[in-house]
């Protein structure tokens, strides 16, 4: 039986993980970033400096930032940021962006440097943004997870941290060492939904406009669309059409917000989008609707707990094989269906890396449903994979934490490797 301490546990989990994000993370961290050293600041820059990790630039080189006609770059992200910025909105700091100040970062771009740098540590996440005004300095650093600021100068001298509502969401990671999926399941199916409901119908409302709105218009490589296109479109075609059209769009720059997973609005979308189409299509109750999303959402952020928030590791993986855990629960499977489907779905799929984020990750959005699924369509059809099949190994918890190894340790070469591809080292 869970207890008391630990299903409180997994409400602030939810609480931490389950907020609004206008566009892609990594660059709305940086104007997060750049909109605290403004207003520590005071006034405009004269000259802006950028020091990051290399994942950072990794999710910032090919993704647009919203509110910018098209733009992408990290400079792009830190100038709009420092112009127009809200520094009270956390995720959503790019959010109310006028037209004039739109104008005002592409003038700012084209007069204020941008000096960017690789972070001199070794840290996997890591921002830090300072600014210059007539000889008097800002600085802003955020690590570690999107709006966990750890530091705030002016003129040298540390400031109070800033603590806005959700902008201070992530300031301490709640501890999730003691997540499990049987945990999870038991939790799902007892939790009083009034304690979470907003959060969940929330996010459900934000990923499910996005999806919408990339399978009624042109963004991106339209990989929702074609997918739709192709023909065959039962309910499982529908469900991966759906997360990968939210992906379509908010990769290029639509402006709507995403509820996010682990930090990622395309985690989001993906463990839930599917999830939320199959309901749909076998007319479950919206408390069903609900616990099965919880699932997903969880089991998600479970399998990213011994991965990270960056990685080489394309965390669409983690959260297709969450959704097609909450549609094996919206068909009545147990934990023993359920583990399976996790088991048989990382044992598919745990090879996909991470590129950083852009039009592909749609498709790739659309990989990873496919695959869990695939997982458990096995499992019902009686087949599965056994421990000793490559890093699958008795346990489903013990497949997790291998996949969180692979991730973790063993592909940081990889994930170096990746980025001097991608900049052409």
């Amino acid at each position: 039986m869970l207890s008391k301490e630990l299903y409180r546990t997994y409400v602030q989990i939810l609480k931490d993980e389950l907020v609004p994000a206008m566009g892609c993370t990594e660059p709305i961290a940086i104007a997060y970033a750049g909109a605290v050293a403004r207003k520590t600041l005071g006034v405009l820059p004269d000259r802006v400096e950028v020091a990051v990790s290399r994942n950072i630039i990794k999710n910032v080189k090919s993704v647009i930032v919203p509110n910018t006609d098209g733009m992408k770059g990290l400079e792009t992200a830190v100038i709009l940021g420092v112009i127009a910025g809200d520094e009270t909105a956390g995720l959503q700091v790019i959010s109310n962006v006028t037209a004039l100040q739109r104008e005002k970062t592409k003038q700012a771009l084209r007069s204020c440097p941008v000096e960017v740098h690789t972070a001199p540590n070794d840290k996997v996440f890591y921002i830090e943004v300072r600014l210059t005004a007539d000889g008097e300095t800002s600085c802003t650093v955020i690590e570690d997870f999107h709006t966990h600021i750890t530091r705030v100068e002016h003129n040298g001298v540390q400031q109070p941290l800033p603590h806005c509502g959700e902008a201070a969401q992530e300031a301490v990671e709640t501890d999730r060492s003691h997540m499990t999926v049987e945990g999870i399941l038991e939790y799902a199916e007892t939790v009083d939904l009034e304690e979470v409901r907003f959060l969940l119908e929330r996010q459900i409302q934000c990923n499910t406009a996005i999806s919408e709105e990339g399978l009624k218009n042109l963004w991106g490589a339209q990989v929702g669309r074609t997918i739709l296109k192709a023909g065959n479109a039962d309910v499982y075609t529908r469900a991966v059409a759906a997360a990968a059209a939210g992906s379509d769009a908010r990769m290029s720059g639509c402006e709507l917000p995403v509820g996010i997973v682990s930090g990622s609005g395309n985690q989001g979308m993906t463990a839930t989008l599917p999830v939320i189409a199959y309901a749909k299509e076998i007319g479950a109750t919206q408390e069903k609707l609900l616990r099965a999303v919880l699932i997903s959402d969880l089991i998600t952020i479970h399998q990213k707990t011994g991965i990270g928030r960056l990685s080489a590791f394309c965390g669409a993986t983690s959260a297709g094989i969450g959704a097609a855990c909450g549609i094996a629960w919206l068909d009545g499977g147990d934990y023993e269906v359920i583990a399976h489907t996790i088991v048989n779905g990382l044992a598919i799929l745990s090879g996909m890396v991470c590129d950083g984020a852009k039009p592909s990750c749609a498709a790739k959005i659309a990989t990873a449903v496919r695959n869990g699924l695939l997982g458990y369509q096995m499992y019902r059809q009686g087949c599965q994979f056994y421990g000793g099949d490559g890093i699958v190994t008795k346990g489903v918890e013990n497949t997790i934490a291998n996949v969180g190894r692979l991730a973790n340790r063993g592909m940081r070469s990889t994930d170096c490797e990746i980025l001097n591809i991608m900049i052409g080292n």
